[in-house]
């Protein structure tokens, strides 16, 4: 099963490394307001509930582990924001106007 990066990466042709939110709003027509607002939602998400949080490598959730083997704030909240670029509704989606 593809990550949503994966996804991304594979649908807009980009290379696999890693892409700041100016270019992701380049490459993808989202603006970069929008984009930081979805980066600044994952940080508040990764606070407020960290059970969430997947595992670094495997990426599995529910999880009982200590945070220091889970996702950092940073990757969570960019997570989020891959997962918005692909589509996904479950996050964000007042944000696609």
């Amino acid at each position: 099963m593809k990550t949503k990066r994966e996804q991304v990466l594979e649908y807009y042709g980009l290379e696999d490394r890693g892409y700041s939110i100016p270019e992701l709003s380049e490459i993808t027509g989202y603006s970069e307001d929008v984009l930081c607002q979805v980066y600044r939602r994952g940080l508040g998400a990764y606070k407020t509930n960290p059970q969430s949080v997947r595992m670094k490598g495997s990426y599995k959730k529910g999880v009982k582990a200590p945070m220091s083997q889970k996702l950092s704030a940073p990757q969570w909240a960019k997570a989020r924001v891959w997962s918005f670029i692909s589509g996904n509704p479950k996050h964000d989606d007042d944000l696609r106007t």
